[in-house]
């Protein structure tokens, strides 16, 4: 086994991904969870539940089943609507 086989990829650095120089798709990936991670916790503020929030079509229109529950492992997202509710909405979405 070669040394460079036990080395990680190397991930762009801070310029390379603030100036375009990193995947594309990665950061268009990223915006768009960080968009709807947004969207989850103005909506819990405002006093909606969790699990219907996650219902909304406007979240099933933008992300996939496997997207919307990975909502829920986002630090932010369990900081706002704690992480008792969203480990009981995580097992009700991995039931259906």
């Amino acid at each position: 086994m070669s040394e460079t086989e036990d080395m990680e990829p190397e991930r762009p650095g801070f310029f390379a991904r603030l100036f375009g120089k990193g995947s594309a798709d990665q950061h268009k990936s990223l915006t768009k969870m960080d968009s709807l991670a947004g969207y989850v916790i103005r909506e819990h503020r405002s006093g909606r539940p969790l699990q219907e929030i996650l219902d909304d079509p406007y979240l099933k229109n933008r992300a996939t089943d496997e997207e919307r529950l990975r909502l829920l492992d986002r630090p932010d997202v369990i900081r706002a609507v704690g992480e008792d509710v969203a480990r009981m909405a995580a097992g009700r979405g991995r039931e259906t």
